[in-house]
């Protein structure tokens, strides 16, 4: 993507301000201005987010909403398009800390990455055997394939993408079902909807259509719901996953007919 690029290391002494940026003293001038924190990019890789306490992840919600960060009383507002990318060790792993889950509500998805098929595995060895290193990106015969314009103007005529009232009304019975599900402690934010009918609308575009079918919404659910659930002890305990959740609840609740 041709967007400005920002990355954050996650660590347990990390603070807010070295997140947002802080206002400095001028000598010259004997006044203070604000110095922009590595937040004011347009594509913000956050790694190992779970390496910090919660006081550090609080500087992220207001900008991960409002695209902007209020230093002093005064807001300072992010490049558009802004865009979070983050990565987190396993909740097992030594010196991690559950995230706030009124910042896991501001991500609209949570991808699983696992090992890579054998025969991409092959073709990184075999990358390296031949020279090349992945953090020389000259040596790689790539190019940005969107602008930041471009990604804006795509993000806006999502909008036109129709929406029939019974897919409205089956994304609902979705998120509400997560609510009151035997299996679930705390269920899905009205947030989850939204998001859940945003992600449809781009997966219908991405498949060549202008309006949003259930398959849309039941391809995306999981990816827009698994970090919003909390599973009850019992479900825990028996080694549940919200995924499997999530497919009996898409089996539960019935989609319309396109």
């Amino acid at each position: 993507l041709g967007c400005q690029f920002g990355r954050i290391q996650f660590t347990a002494d990390l603070m807010p301000s070295d997140i947002t940026g802080a206002p400095v003293f001028d000598v010259k001038d004997s006044t203070f201005r604000f110095r922009p924190g590595p937040v004011f990019t347009q594509l913000l890789l956050a790694d190992e987010i779970n390496r910090s306490p919660a006081k550090t992840h609080a500087a992220l919600l207001e900008i991960m909403q409002e695209y902007r960060v209020t230093i002093d009383g005064t807001s300072h507002t992010v490049p558009r398009p802004f865009l979070v990318l983050a990565t987190q060790n396993p909740l097992e792993s030594e010196g991690t800390y559950n995230l706030p889950e009124a910042q896991l509500d501001r991500f609209m998805f949570k991808l699983l990455i696992d090992y890579p098929p054998s025969t991409e595995e092959v073709n990184i060895l075999r990358m390296y055997a031949s020279g090349k290193d992945n953090r020389r990106p000259e040596q790689f015969d790539v190019s940005p394939i969107l602008t930041a314009d471009e990604i804006i103007k795509i993000q806006n005529a999502l909008t036109r993408i129709i929406v029939e009232e019974s897919i409205l009304e089956y994304i609902h019975k979705i998120i509400n079902s997560t609510r009151n599900w035997p299996s679930i402690e705390v269920g899905a934010s009205p947030r989850a909807g939204v998001n859940l009918l945003l992600a449809a609308r781009a997966m219908a575009a991405c498949r060549g259509r202008d309006f949003v079918i259930p398959d849309d919404v039941k391809a995306l659910a999981p990816w827009v719901l698994r970090h919003r659930l909390r599973l009850n002890p019992d479900a825990e305990i028996e080694g549940t996953e919200p995924d499997q959740v999530i497919q009996d609840i898409l089996d539960n609740v019935e989609a319309p007919r396109t």
